[in-house]
């Protein structure tokens, strides 16, 4: 399947639903405290998305019941809001992904519960600190392989683990399109495959684990841990490449 190559109009109206994304995750960043449930944390979501004239498009996505991926601790994505109470020193990854007019947008990060440990700042900064090195990065001609192994070169010279399996995508009219972005690559061959145009837009999203980079899927079907059973963080923007660089549209 190709990639599409957005006209600026489209990519404005990309950029009004991913802005209501960033907006979104601003007020659960402030918002969200100890003492809170993941469902509590999911219904004010769910319900400034609506303030903005948005639809939560997560909620029914491939079954998802939810309008906000709730990913506490060990949870890297896909967490699904549960009575599960937030305590001081918790970090909980909040995945977002909005629809308005039919054009989609997605975002997601990894924030503190009250005070946490340098350790768990640190793995947070990874993620966030790859994302933007990402972005910074994309020229109009590079290769995705050449992207997807610059981020992982980036996680792992931190010391930490990309998760395998699960990827950064493109977005559009649907809310998952190609390209798939991995945080890895599989082959030596990074020179392969597709080249970032402009017009490009899509959705980067760095998941670090620390020791192990498999993926294990619990019982509920949705949370995804890593193998080791550490906790993991995750950030993610959606992009568009405009005069060969790399804008993000998912800031409030």
């Amino acid at each position: 399947m190709a990639i599409a190559l957005r006209k600026q109009n489209e990519i404005e109206k990309l950029r009004t639903a991913s802005h209501a994304v960033g907006q979104t995750l601003n007020y659960l960043r402030e918002n969200v405290k100890p003492g809170m449930t993941l469902l509590e944390a999911d219904a004010l979501g769910d319900d400034f998305i609506a303030s903005l004239g948005a639809r939560p498009s997560f909620k029914g996505l491939y079954g998802f019941p939810n309008a906000v991926c709730t990913s506490l601790n060990e949870v890297v994505i896909h967490g699904i809001p549960s009575n599960t109470v937030l305590q001081e020193g918790d970090i909980l990854g909040l995945d977002i992904g909005t629809e308005i007019d039919g054009w989609y947008g997605d975002a997601a990060i990894t924030m503190p519960i009250g005070k946490i440990s340098k350790e768990d700042e640190e793995l947070i900064a990874c993620s966030k600190d790859a994302l933007y090195y990402a972005i910074d990065i994309i020229k109009e001609g590079m290769r995705f392989k050449e992207l997807s192994f610059a981020i992982e070169q980036f996680i792992v010279r931190r010391g930490y683990q990309p998760l395998i399996r699960f990827c950064g995508h493109g977005i559009g009219k649907k809310p998952h399109t190609e390209p798939e972005i991995p945080n890895y690559v599989e082959t030596p061959n990074i020179k392969s495959g597709p080249k970032i145009k402009n017009g490009m837009v899509f959705c980067l999203e760095p998941m670090v684990c620390q020791k192990d980079r498999e993926p294990v899927i619990l019982d509920n079907g949705w949370d995804v841990v890593s193998k080791d059973g550490l906790r993991t963080s995750h950030y993610e923007h959606t992009v568009a490449v405009i005069n060969g660089k790399a804008v993000i549209l998912s800031e409030a």
